[in-house]
């Protein structure tokens, strides 16, 4: 009725317009859903298949944990369009009935009741009965139970009912908690426990959780995580310094049993910035292009090898500052592996270097960049000379030769840091933050698919960002999952 009144209101040529952007907002929102349900259509031939022998057993059941979570990403989503379209989606999936909970587990009741029992017309409502919910909750070896008892008043005067609503969830009408979700997405992705492994746990803790049910858990959590990844993303890049890193993670190509070499980007805050922050992104590929659509506008300092990729972004504005550990690691690999006396005069002048930067890191921008001009500024003119001297020393293509034109290749790139307080020396922060997924690839041994691997690069951002800060990261996604149903989208920053 009220868009009635409004369309009569308005004038022929604004109710063409309205119509041309309502017609343009229902093609765009078709199109994304055709999008998606192709996509679904793809993941459910790969799962209901024959399956391929190809496959080891691991392997099978890394891919149905995978199309069990891009399939329930990929309804989420749907129902973020079109929620009846989505009910469709979810009915066609032909998804499992709800477990019953076992007796046995320990309960704990938690009471909604209304905030007043006074009817409006004046009359004290009577308790007539009550709905009751069960949500499966976990703390690390241990279920319990909470009931969610909602209580229903009514007033016999005019038969008015009220009752609590029932507290918002990350997963409508599932079972688990906030506690149980988080705990599946910090073994996943911190502890790098593939789901079929935290099964086998759960098992022993006295309920076998199918693989394929915390897969769905996990697509959701991903869908709903995501503004919260975005916010994170935009307060990154108001950082004047980033990191910039890769590293591989196979990626399946489903179809032939064999992977490709994907790559996980990691951007983070510098250790010397009062902000704390990791953010990952998968790609398909280590081109650079990924890099500029990360970084899109953002015009600072970026801290990182000496990639080609990133070359691009350096071209358009941005200003490259090397990794100091880089260059001297390639001398203290001849020092340790052959002794070289040469590299060891170079590990001396290295080390000079890092010894005025340990006491710089502690001091304020003003007295860093100070102490840099003053005592680090000579020793780097001084490797600096020394570099030019024994580069035309020692034979052309040696190990120690390849060593000191890469330092002199980017020396303006390595001396960055004297001139800018917020530089590091080295981009070891970030190596330090991409370490632990480096470690787990072999419990993963692959990602699924692209969207897994989008989705574990966010999931894994949150995480990480929440350690740097101190934060345990199974309390940090507990209580992000409980508030994030309820947030404003308008202010999901403060979550972070």
């Amino acid at each position: 009725m009220n868009t009635t009144v409004g369309i009569n209101q308005l004038n022929p040529a604004q109710v063409h317009e309205l119509a041309v952007r309502l017609l343009a907002e229902n093609r765009f929102k078709q199109t994304v859903i055709d999008k998606l349900t192709h996509k679904m259509a793809i993941l459910k031939r790969q799962k209901f298949a024959a399956t391929s022998e190809a496959y080891s057993g691991e392997q099978q059941r890394e891919l149905f944990d995978t199309i069990n979570a891009d399939m329930e990403a990929l309804i989420a989503e749907m129902e973020q369009l079109v929620p009846d379209q989505a009910a469709a989606a979810e009915q066609a999936n032909q998804q499992p009935k709800r477990m019953r909970l076992p007796a046995e587990l320990p309960r704990t009741e938690i009471h909604h009741e209304p905030d007043s029992t006074l009817c409006r017309c004046g009359c004290q409502m009577k308790r007539i009965g009550e709905d009751v919910s069960e949500k499966l909750d976990y703390q690390p070896g241990v279920f319990t139970v909470e009931r969610h008892v909602r209580g229903k008043w009514v007033c016999h005067q005019c038969e008015t009912l009220v009752q609590a609503p029932v507290p918002a969830q990350i997963i409508d009408k599932g079972i688990p908690t906030s506690g149980l979700l988080a705990q599946v997405l910090v073994a996943k992705y911190a502890d790098h426990l593939p789901l079929y492994c935290q099964s086998g746990i759960f098992e022993r803790a006295g309920l076998a959780i199918p693989d394929s049910t915390l897969a769905e858990w996990v697509g959701r959590c991903g869908v709903a995580l995501q503004p919260l990844v975005d916010a994170l993303k935009e307060e990154l890049l108001t950082q004047p310094v980033l990191h910039a890193d890769e590293t591989r993670l196979p990626m399946l190509k489903p179809g032939n049993g064999k992977t490709h070499r994907a790559y996980l980007w990691s951007y983070c805050s510098t250790g010397l910035s009062m902000m704390k922050a990791v953010v990952f992104d998968f790609a398909e590929s280590r081109s650079g292009k990924h890099a500029e659509q990360f970084l899109d506008r953002w015009r600072g300092t970026l801290v990182c090898d000496d990639f080609p990729g990133y070359n691009a972004l350096f071209r358009s504005g941005i200003a490259e500052a090397g990794c100091m550990a880089h260059a001297r690691r390639r001398f203290h690999e001849l020092w340790a592996n052959h002794s070289s006396q040469i590299a060891g005069e170079a590990l001396d002048l290295f080390g000079c270097l890092y010894d005025v930067e340990r006491e710089a890191t502690l001091l304020d921008e003003g007295q860093r960049l100070a102490i840099r001009q003053a005592q680090a500024k000579p020793v780097a003119d001084a490797l600096h000379q020394w570099l030019l001297v024994q580069h035309q020393r020692v034979p052309s293509g040696s190990a120690t030769y390849k060593a000191i034109e890469y330092s002199l290749n980017r020396w303006s790139a390595l001396i960055h840091y004297l001139n800018d307080p917020q530089v590091p020396i080295d981009n070891n922060w970030v190596e330090n933050q991409i370490r632990p997924i480096a470690l787990g690839r072999k419990n993963w041994m692959f990602t699924g698919s692209l969207r897994a691997g989008k989705r574990a690069a966010a999931i894994m951002s949150l995480i990480h960002s929440a350690r740097l800060n101190g934060h345990d990261p199974y309390g940090y996604m507990k209580d992000v999952l409980e508030k994030l149903p309820l947030q404003p989208f308008s202010r999901i920053g403060e979550l972070l």
